[in-house]
């Protein structure tokens, strides 16, 4: 039962795999609360900077509108007159939508989700279905983005309400100004106003976020089965093994994987230890430790020599025992003689096609000659 429960209950973290899967299905980690604000701040900023210069070149076409000269009723172009109308107030504007528009890229910028992924576009039945849609409205995320857009109105309408209050006399007041002050005023006042409201809706954003963040990593949770799972996949993928191989290989130095390559024989631990041995009748007095390493190293010789067709055997006291008596270009300790004999004679049979896989002999290491992992004597 607990075993069953380990591997379906989703109490692991997403994967890295997982996120990026989910990123090109358009699953992406996004808040519209912080979107908005952005944008509303951006655009603002922009009129709180080019405030004055946008409502001179409002003045000035339409004063230019409601003046009509000979050539223009004589000559009359609805799209010359049109476009130089709006030649005047382009760049001011055009500033504005600028704004926005950078403000609306910072902000899946910001949560590390800009990009184009077009498996965000494809048709999903789910989507279609019209039950999977009442579910979306009703459940639970539906009452959740309703508390929030209920408390965004409502955090908003009372700071909008506060600043007109705090200022009625300023604005009642504005009657008994020129005309000129009472619209740079009004238009300092509904900037302050769009200022503060802005700050609220970053206030609403620093909560939407994390919690975007944290439901999006609890709809993408995996089960320890899960991980075990997607690490047998990724393992068996030919890129990875590639890059592994790659990896394996940048190891070993060109002399190392020549030797390898003349190697009579591989010993290994089986992972963590690998020794080459070669020996020559009549040019090696007694078998030679051509190249031995540990871990990575390790499954470098081991895979180097399975493409040279190098005998691979696994005899991990044997290969403890060489690993640590022994360093490259030496001979074998003279206590392991009989021993590496032994296997050399095996792969010698095999090799003439006398002996097969099945018989294998039993090795034994003198007790004085036997290490652990970590290189200490048993």
């Amino acid at each position: 039962m607990a075993g069953g429960s380990e591997g379906g209950e989703k109490t692991e973290k997403p994967t890295q795999k997982k996120l990026q899967d989910a990123a090109k299905e358009g699953d992406i980690l996004q808040s519209r609360e912080l979107g908005t604000a952005l944008v509303v701040m951006a655009g603002i900023g922009w009129l709180a900077v080019a405030g004055p210069g946008l409502i001179d070149a409002l003045s000035g076409m339409l004063t230019r509108a409601l003046r009509f000269g000979r050539e223009d009723i004589v000559n009359f172009s609805p799209v010359t007159r049109g476009t130089g109308l709006l030649a005047d107030i382009a760049l001011p504007v055009g500033g504005v939508l600028l704004a926005t528009f950078f403000a609306a890229i910072a902000a899946p910028a910001l949560l590390g989700s800009l990009g184009f992924r077009p498996g965000a576009f494809a048709p999903k039945a789910s989507k279609m279905n019209p039950a999977s849609g009442l579910k979306r409205m009703f459940g639970a995320q539906g009452l959740i983005e309703l508390v929030k857009s209920i408390a965004k109105v409502g955090l908003l309408g009372a700071v909008g309400f506060w600043m007109i209050w705090d200022r009625l006399t300023a604005i009642i007041g504005l009657g008994k100004a020129g005309v000129g002050n009472a619209i740079s005023d009004l238009g300092n006042m509904f900037i302050l106003v769009c200022l503060v409201m802005a700050g609220g809706l970053f206030v609403i954003a620093g909560i939407d976020v994390p919690m975007q963040i944290s439901q999006r990593a609890k709809r993408l949770g995996m089960s320890k089965q899960d991980i075990k799972d997607e690490h047998k996949e990724s393992e068996g993928s030919p890129e990875l093994k590639g890059q592994i191989r790659r990896r394996q290989f940048e190891v070993l130095n060109g002399s190392t994987r020549q030797a390898v390559a003349e190697a009579s024989v591989i010993i290994t631990n089986p992972t963590h230890f690998a020794v080459a041995l070669r020996y020559r009748p009549g040019v090696d007095a007694a078998p030679v430790v051509v190249a031995r390493g540990c871990d990575a190293i390790a499954a470098s010789i081991r895979e180097l020599a399975e493409d040279h067709g190098v005998s691979v055997l696994q005899y991990p006291e044997l290969a403890r025992a060489i690993y640590f008596t022994s360093r490259a270009g030496e001979i074998v300790n003279e206590g392991l003689y009989m021993a590496v004999a032994t296997v050399l004679a095996f792969v010698f049979r095999v090799e003439n096609k006398m002996a097969t896989e099945m018989d294998r002999p039993f090795i034994t290491v003198p007790e004085d000659l036997r290490f652990d992992p970590d290189g200490k004597k048993l």
